[in-house]
């Protein structure tokens, strides 16, 4: 099991989280269920963010990558641990604005943003845009003359910071999708070309090597390319940039391999970045920018747990032995995207010792349908509850109706008690938006 203070076994032999048995939370709610630590999710926020006040003398703000896990409760949970939040769509957006979220703590992100977003970020008055084509940068430009106003801009980057993780997690390459590349001269030209639009105010520029990365010499060499491009900006273009944004990435516990990191321990990687911002600031004779980071899979990752309820077994001799869940790819299709692993548990009987290795199958139509393979469990039975751990970050955030199947209902843990944060569908929400043509009626 992870290392996770608000995760034991109980005296019943129950899974237990956050104080609250695991058991009782799929009778009460039923299965599948995404289960939500908020004393986790606090703590997190709280490290971070002290992270930078005592290292860093304040000169900076965590932002919650919020496209790890987005609703109304994570945005209330966050604005009152003081932190900011990044946006990727114009859907996120609308849940922090509904939520009561400062507008000023919000910075919107994407390679392809909508004029429709655009339009609604500004008249939010959200913060900061991180702009990613020029494109955008023409089309923000228009906008803003429009209303009179000056926005906030950060320009997206590529600093060719080489990340160990999955190459779809990877987005700092020259060949991305995301932002402009330092070896090609694009970050450059772009950044000539956005102070000269009068209704811009460029603040500095963002990067994000990658996702799932565990080496904190990833991140000190992107600070170390980021200081190197912004020390040549000012020398070259007479342009200082006021913010770097070093967006997240930090790796989280999943299953045996992966670094066992404490919460305490994630302050380190803050550390290890703040000391070399320092250093080359003043070694390149450069103020020392405000500090953005963005986290969301460390915040929110370990802090879920998905229940599922054991239904068929079905054992191929000699080949396989499938454990059969009622849940499956339609909410988490992580495995079948990128063979994401996992740590599984029978939560009702998590003292036993495993004695089988088996596949965790879901129930949707497709062959590639898994949570888990090779895993080891105790021998299972139909209706044990079925723990997977770390499923707090994507998760929800991936989930479909493929197969028309129901997104699970997402419950959060305070202090052994649990509330809705998100509701169950019904199948009449299934069928809310479809409409029958009078043709076929």
């Amino acid at each position: 099991m992870n290392n996770r203070d608000t995760l034991r076994i109980n005296e019943a032999g129950h899974l237990e989280i956050g104080g609250a048995d695991a058991v009782e939370l799929a009778k009460t709610y039923g299965t599948p269920l995404y289960v939500m630590d908020e004393k986790y999710i606090r703590d997190m926020c709280s490290i971070y963010r002290d992270t930078i006040e005592q290292e860093y003398e304040g000169n900076g703000m965590v932002l919650y990558a919020s496209k790890a896990f987005s609703c109304m409760a994570i945005y209330k949970i966050v604005a009152e641990e003081k932190i900011g939040i990044d946006v990727v769509s114009g859907g996120e957006l609308f849940t922090a604005m509904k939520a009561g979220f400062p507008a000023d703590r919000i910075y919107l992100h994407g390679n392809n943003k909508l004029l429709s977003e655009l339009e609604y970020a500004l008249d939010c008055g959200v913060g900061t845009v991180v702009v990613d084509v020029y494109a955008e940068i023409d089309q923000l430009d228009a906008l803003c003359a429009a209303r009179g106003k000056v926005q906030d801009i950060l320009i997206r980057v590529n600093p060719g910071v080489e990340a160990h993780t999955h190459h779809f997690i990877q987005t700092a390459k020259t060949d991305s999708k995301f932002g402009f590349s330092f070896a090609d001269g694009t970050a450059e030209k772009v950044t000539v070309y956005a102070l000269t639009k009068k209704n811009l105010h460029l603040r500095g520029f963002h990067c994000h090597i990658g996702s799932q990365i565990f080496e904190k010499q990833s991140f000190t060499a992107a600070v170390d390319k980021m200081l190197v491009f912004m020390a040549q900006m000012k020398q070259v273009h007479g342009f200082e940039a006021d913010v770097l944004n070093l967006g997240g990435g930090y790796g989280i516990w999943y299953a045996d391999g992966d670094a066992k990191i404490s919460k305490s321990e994630y302050a380190d990687y803050l550390r290890a970045i703040i000391a070399e911002l320092k250093i080359k600031a003043d070694e390149y004779g450069i103020k020392r920018p405000y500090l953005l980071v963005e986290p969301g899979r460390s915040i929110v990752g370990e802090a879920g747990v998905t229940l599922y309820t054991v239904g068929n077994i079905k054992e191929i001799p000699g080949v396989r032995k499938y454990i059969a869940i009622d849940g499956g790819m339609f909410e988490n299709p992580r495995y079948a995207l990128y063979q994401a692993k996992y740590t599984p548990i029978l939560a009702n009987r998590a003292r036993e010792a495993a004695t089988e290795t088996v596949s965790i199958a879901g129930k949707c139509c497709e062959s590639g349908d898994l949570i888990c393979v090779d895993a080891q469990l105790p021998h299972a039975h139909s209706g044990d509850i079925l723990a997977i751990l770390s499923t707090g970050a994507y998760n929800y955030s991936m989930a479909s109706n493929y197969n028309r199947n129901l997104i699970p209902p997402v419950v959060l843990v305070w202090k052994g008690k649990a509330d809705y944060i998100v509701k169950p569908q019904t199948y009449e929400d299934l069928v809310r938006n479809d409409v029958v043509p009078e043709r076929l009626r």
